[in-house]
């Protein structure tokens, strides 16, 4: 059996064993690291089908690529409809208040093509959402944006990994502002993971069954 029948044969056990129904909890493989360090590269997520709205800032959110090119991906949620949106210096700007983040120490990022050594910086969102994020650097156009609006019906999504992510903050990217109506679901569970990097199959008992923040 190859490692891709057997992490889809992973994946399959493990949803059985949540005693999930496949048309409402769907698997998702992570196949990036822009969602660091909440979700790694080799996770299988649980993504729930249910009806979606309404939407919470801070959740992570499964959805296909509203450039039509049928791309499945993984974001988190940051601004609705009718909020203003910016990137400061690497800071989160949301409706004009900087969006507080707390540094937390530093953490080295495996997902590329080498280790990164970044720092992680926990954001609360208005509402509540609590959530770690990495910062390599705060140069650049990702990191000092354009005033963002986000139009009716719309999403901006951003990715933790912040400067490793292609996100709402490039219209011109696989993202952009996503449509409601694109959106699969919200990722809610850690199903299994497995390190791509690892030689046969490299399970990472720790994250089995560990909830999406």
């Amino acid at each position: 059996m190859s490692l891709g029948e057997v992490l889809r044969t992973l994946a399959v056990a493990l949803a059985v064993a949540v005693g999930v129904h496949r048309f409402l909890i769907a698997p998702y493989w992570i196949p990036s690291g822009s969602m660091v360090p909440a979700l790694l590269p080799g996770d299988c997520i649980a993504v729930s089908k249910l009806p979606h709205g309404p939407f919470r800032r801070g959740e992570v959110l499964v959805f296909t690529s509203p450039t039509g090119s049928g791309e499945v991906l993984v974001k988190r949620l940051i601004g609705l409809p009718g909020d203003s949106v910016q990137l400061k210096s690497g800071r989160l700007f949301l409706n004009g208040q900087e969006v507080p983040c707390l540094d937390e120490g530093h953490y080295e990022d495996e997902s590329g093509a080498g280790p990164v050594v970044a720092r992680v910086c926990a954001e609360t969102l208005p509402g509540g959402a609590h959530y770690p994020i990495l910062k390599v650097t705060d140069d650049g156009f990702a990191n000092n944006t354009p005033l963002y609006t986000v139009p009716p019906g719309s999403l901006f999504l951003l990715g933790d990994n912040r400067d490793n992510s292609e996100d709402s903050r490039f219209p011109d990217g696989p993202v952009g502002y996503v449509p409601e109506g694109d959106v699969i679901g919200r990722a809610i569970l850690v199903l299994g993971s497995v390190d791509p990097r690892a030689q046969g199959l490299g399970l990472r008992l720790g994250r089995f069954f560990t909830r999406v923040n």
